[in-house]
């Protein structure tokens, strides 16, 4: 039995409790007394209204339900359906124009443009790499990666490859070519780079000098003036480094002996304790607010084995350089960090409150992150995450308005408690529901003092785009929906409402992930769509992809761009409303068991790694074996969209449970050399992960919004309590 604790009427997982009060209130200036009779009032405060608002997203949804099978087929009109989204308040009507006014914004989200990673706040390891890839270095992202052809001798062998290194070499001198131009000459020309007094100056292959094309991008060196070991400069608001190493089998081999070129790259990353982690009771939210404590403390370690060596990782430091002056110019050596909190639906048993129910988890994230972030705002630690003094709290899955003010008043109250000045905690919004989206200008007004960062979520987004409209029709095969005109429409209007409300180097706009990791060459030629999209972030899966995501903010001056986009025609509320239903259902059989093969085996890669080890985030090989990076929101695409065409007759329970216990024999395979891992297909009906995978589909209908949370979280609670 899991031990628990009674204080100030709650009834508190003792785990937990020891957690803050040894660990997390130590050194923050709260006492254990004052912390939780807020804490319990707080909950006591805002528990009824959080019920209150999930009770308003079902009764839309059951009218919306309903309307739709009143309306069905040729009784459907566009106008009549808008005008009923009105009557009952889907639709809101929208705020007089206005400009957010959050103050105390760091740069990194205010006014420089790069690279966001998301990384799930239980890895410790994962955490600490993601924090230290403010920097990495070109010359390994392309070395190691299919950005670089492995033709005409060029492969990636167990030794360096001096073909595949020149390639490399050749690649980045292209991009310094672009970043720092030089007066004249090309950076493939260059065979020595030296300093005077004034200006950096470079020596060509012909004998000729040149300088750079803007001298003001240098900005300082390490080493000396005659001898310098880095040279640091600026473009487009991002730093870069050249590295000399004239012992490297890189710097030996080039005239300046040029080693390396590093890129400032993921400038801010989300510490996740939502869709990227199975957390489902107090002892796991324990380890990831342990996590979290040692990023905002600055002394979070991981104890790495590697190629036969054992090594501890720590965070990186800042970098210290020298300018030509004499001044030392410092920048920062980690991402600034955010923590993604979970949504309003989730309840915990990590607390029960005094009528004995367990409370909103986003309540407990709410408190416990904020309280741990004040290790950062109060100086406690070696490495400063905030210049700024904010607290930057991620809040995912909110439909509509009152749900965004519901958290700032939250939010409100959780500084009351920590005796912060308000708007200390800022907030990120996720543009990832459908009640979002139609209303997002009123959205960013009900947190206009704390907003900083509003991002489009697809896959979320497509999930609650299937859920809400499930009974109009069978929705179009899940690659053709990427094609209807909702997505475009949704993506540019978080882009327009974003420059109307102001955010231009005030806050960020955001784009969704890169899903597939190994395919970093289709990413660099893709991916800087999200760029000239006008988003000044946009989410890569690894520190590797930030780097080469950072290549596409040098190519395009994002808040240059900006301004040109805010005199565009806003996106169409119309388009965003249309529904992606399949436009001609006379599929085959074959297609319609491609699609459920499809489907069904991104289920259960996913859900049979979250029941039975707890894993939230992985690189699930698909139906292809090409991995992709899978969650909890591709989750819900998958059984939404099955459990859609199981509601329209597209496809029988049979036909469903026919492809999922095939699919659970590939899946088996595929993870066939994982030691830890337990099949499925040797008992269908006792496995736990492969009853949570059915559920999921037949239920989907009735789960709320389509998330897949409460049968998950339930599933793997029966997991935990079997194993024990």
């Amino acid at each position: 039995m899991t031990q628990t604790v009674q204080l100030s009427g709650l009834t508190i997982n003792q785990q937990l409790l020891d957690f803050i009060e040894h660990e997390a209130l130590p050194e923050s200036g709260i006492s254990s007394s004052h912390f939780w009779q807020s804490f319990a009032n707080i909950i006591k405060d805002l528990s009824d209204d959080n019920a209150k608002l999930l009770t308003k997203r079902d009764d839309l949804q059951t009218q919306i339900d309903n309307w739709h099978q009143d309306n069905f087929g040729d009784k459907f009109n566009f106008a009549n359906y808008k005008q009923f989204l009105t009557d009952i308040g889907y639709l809101a009507p929208v705020v007089d124009d206005f400009s957010i006014s959050t103050e105390n914004v760091d740069a990194e989200l205010a006014t420089m443009a790069g690279p966001q990673l998301v990384v799930p706040i239980m890895n410790a390891r994962f955490a600490i790499n993601a924090v230290n890839a403010r920097w990495g270095s070109l010359y390994d992202a392309l070395y190691g990666t299919d950005v670089i052809s492995s033709e005409d001798g060029a492969e990636k062998t167990g030794a360096y490859n001096p073909v595949r290194g020149a390639k490399v070499i050749s690649f980045a001198k292209d991009y310094l070519d672009q970043a720092i131009p030089l007066t004249t000459g090309s950076h493939k020309n260059v065979v020595a780079y030296h300093l005077n007094e004034q200006q950096l100056m470079v020596s060509l292959s012909n004998g000729e000098q040149s300088t750079l094309q803007d001298a003001n991008a240098f900005i300082g060196f390490t080493g000396s003036v005659n001898l310098p070991k880095t040279l640091v400069f600026k473009h487009n608001g991002l730093h870069l480094e050249l590295v000399f190493d004239a012992t490297s089998n890189i710097g030996k081999s080039d005239p300046s002996t040029l080693s390396d070129v590093v890129l400032e790259s993921a400038l801010t990353t989300i510490m996740d304790c939502e869709d990227s982690v199975a957390a489902v009771d107090g002892e796991d939210k324990v380890i990831a607010y342990r996590n979290w404590l040692g990023l905002m403390k600055g002394n979070l370690t991981e104890n790495i084995k590697k190629g036969g060596q054992e090594f501890t990782r720590i965070m990186n430091a800042d970098r210290n350089y020298q300018s030509l002056s004499g001044e030392t110019v410092t920048l920062k050596g980690r991402s600034l960090m955010f923590v993604r909190n979970v949504g309003h639906l989730m309840t915990i048993n990590a607390i029960i409150d005094s009528q004995g129910r367990e409370i909103p988890e986003g309540i407990l994230d709410a408190m416990i992150t904020s309280l741990i972030a004040l290790h950062d705002i109060k100086g406690n630690s070696g490495h400063s995450n905030s210049s700024e003094g904010s607290i930057y709290i991620v809040k995912p899955k909110m439909h509509g308005p009152d749900e965004v003010k519901f958290a700032d008043t939250l939010f409100s109250c959780v500084e009351d408690a920590l005796a912060l000045p308000r708007n200390t905690i800022k907030i990120g919004i996720m543009d990832e529901e459908r009640r979002t989206s139609v209303n997002l200008k009123n959205c960013i007004h009900a947190a206009k003092e704390r907003v900083v960062f509003i991002n489009t979520g697809f896959l979320d987004r497509t999930g609650d785009e299937i859920h809400t409209s499930m009974a109009a029709g069978p929705m179009a095969r899940k690659a053709d929906i990427k094609l209807t005109p909702w997505i475009g429409a949704y993506e540019n209007n978080n882009v327009d409402a974003g420059l109307a409300c102001g955010f231009s180097q005030k806050a960020q706009i955001g784009k969704g992930m890169w899903p597939i990791p190994d395919q970093m060459a289709n990413m660099i030629a893709t991916k800087i769509n999200h760029v000239e999209a006008g988003a000044n972030t946009a989410w890569v899966p690894s520190p590797t992809a930030a780097t080469l995501h950072a290549l596409h903010y040098h190519r395009v001056d994002v808040f240059e761009l900006q301004q040109q986009l805010i005199q565009r025609e806003s996106a169409n509320l119309d388009d965003i409303l249309t529904i992606p239903l399949a436009t001609d259902t006379n599929w085959s059989d074959t297609e319609i068991t491609e699609e459920l093969d499809n489907n069904a085996q991104g289920i259960l890669g996913y859900v049979v790694r979250w029941i039975d080890q707890g894993i939230g985030c992985s690189k699930v090989p698909d139906i292809n074996d090409v991995g992709l990076m899978e969650d909890r929101a591709t989750l819900r695409i998958s059984s939404q969209h099955i459990a859609n065409w199981l509601h329209h007759d597209i496809c029988s329970k049979e036909q469903v449970q026919a492809s999922l216990e095939k699919m659970a024999k590939i899946v088996d395979g595929q993870n066939a050399n994982d030691p830890s891992y337990q099949s499925m297909s040797d008992d269908f009906e006792n496995n736990i992960a492969f009853k949570a995978a059915s559920a999921l589909v037949f239920c989907g209908a009735k789960q709320p919004s389509g998330y897949t949370e409460p049968l998950l979280h339930q599933f793997r609670l029966d997991k935990k309590s079997s194993a024990s």
